[in-house]
C-alpha cells in the first residue's frame, strides 16, 4: 500500500535532507523546477549541460521561492553547493516524484510546502550566537550579537528581533543581580501600552529597554519622575543621542540616566568577574543561561535563543 506524498516526503528527508540549508535549498530548487517538466521526469534534464552538477542552483532562486510564501529570511546565499552528494540527492528525489505521479499522487504545490515548511523549521531552529572572543572588546562581542538581531530583522519584516534581544538580555542581567526576584513579560507584550511604569521595576528605578527612544517614551520618564520613579533608558548606541535630544526638549535631561546596553552589560561582567580572564567567561555564560531561560519562559519563537561561543 503506498503511503501519503506527505508521508513519503518525510520519509525522504529523514533520509536525505534534514535541517540542512543545502540539502533544503536544493529540495526547493528541484520542486518548483519540477512543475515546468513532462512526467516522468528525465534526470538527465536537471543536470548542466556539462553534466555533473544539478542545474539552477542559485540563492536568488531560492529566495524567490520563500517569498512566494512570505518567508523574506535568506536560507542560503548558494542555494545548495554542487557536490556529488547533491547529485545523490538529486537523482534519488527524482525517483520519488516520478513514484509518486506513477501513484496517482503527486501534488508539485503540496510538496513545495512541505520543503517551505522545513525551511522554516530550519530558521526556527537557528540561535544567535555569542561569541567571546579574547582579541575583542565585550563591548564589540555584545555589538556584533545586536547586529544578527538588526540583520534577522530585515529579512523578517514586522518582527522586532533586535528590540526582543534587548530586553531579555537587560532582564537575565537583572535576573543576576536579584537573584530571579523581577517579573519578564514577552517583547510584545512588554513594548505594548501598559500602565506599568517600564519594563523593569527595581527598588524606585524604572528601566526603560528601547532600540529608538522616542517622544511617548520620554512621556512615560515625565509620569516616573511624577511618582518618585527614577527613569533609566538602555538604548543602542544610536539611540543615546535621541533620548538626551527629547529629555532636553522638556527639560527632564537632568533627571533620568541614559546608558547604552553595550556598556550597560560590559561594565558589570567586568565587575562581576573582578577584571579576571577566565571569570569573564562563566559571568557572561551566566547572563545568557538567564537570558535563555526567559526565552523559554516567555517567547514563543525558540529562534530567539542565543549560543554561546566562548
Amino acid at each position: 500500500m503506498m503511503l501519503s506524498q506527505r508521508a513519503v516526503l518525510a520519509a525522504f528527508d529523514d533520509d536525505y535532507i534534514g535541517l540542512s540549508k543545502g540539502s533544503l535549498s536544493l529540495a526547493l530548487i528541484l520542486t518548483r523546477n519540477a512543475a515546468s517538466k513532462q512526467f516522468p521526469l528525465d534526470k538527465n534534464s536537471f543536470v548542466t549541460t556539462k553534466g555533473g552538477q544539478v542545474a539552477g542552483l542559485g540563492g536568488g532562486a531560492v529566495k524567490k521561492i520563500l517569498k512566494d510564501h512570505g518567508i523574506e529570511r535568506i536560507l542560503s546565499s548558494e542555494g545548495g553547493r554542487t557536490s556529488r552528494g547533491n547529485m545523490d540527492r538529486m537523482n534519488a528525489y527524482i525517483d520519488v516524484l516520478n513514484d509518486l505521479h506513477s501513484h496517482n499522487l503527486l501534488d508539485l504545490d503540496a510538496a513545495e510546502k512541505y520543503w517551505v515548511e522545513r525551511a522554516q523549521a530550519y530558521f526556527d531552529a537557528l540561535p544567535f550566537t555569542f561569541k567571546l572572543d579574547p582579541s575583542r572588546s565585550l563591548r564589540a562581542c555584545v555589538r556584533d550579537l545586536l547586529a544578527q538581531a538588526v540583520e534577522r530583522q530585515r529579512e523578517v519584516s514586522g518582527t522586532m528581533y533586535a528590540g526582543a534581544v534587548m530586553q531579555h538580555l537587560v532582564g537575565a542581567k537583572l535576573n543576576v543581580i536579584t537573584k530571579g526576584s523581577i517579573r519578564h513579560y514577552g517583547f510584545s507584550v512588554a513594548d505594548a501600552p501598559s500602565n506599568r511604569s517600564g519594563d523593569f521595576l527595581i527598588g524606585d528605578v524604572a528601566i526603560h529597554v528601547t532600540t529608538a527612544p522616542g517622544e511617548a517614551l520620554i512621556r512615560k520618564c515625565q509620569d516616573n519622575l511624577s511618582s518618585g520613579l527614577r527613569p533609566l533608558i538602555v538604548t543602542t548606541e544610536d539611540g543615546v543621542g535621541g533620548a538626551k535630544a527629547l529629555a532636553k526638549q522638556v527639560g527632564v535631561d537632568d533627571r533620568l540616566d541614559i546608558i547604552e546596553i553595550e556598556q550597560f552589560l560590559a561594565t558589570n561582567v567586568y565587575e562581576w568577574s573582578t577584571f579576571e580572564r577566565d571569570a569573564r567567561q562563566t559571568a557572561v555564560r551566566d547572563i545568557i543561561d538567564h537570558y535563555n531561560k526567559i526565552i523559554v519562559e516567555c517567547e514563543s519563537d525558540p529562534s530567539l535563543r542565543i549560543e554561546f561561543d566562548g
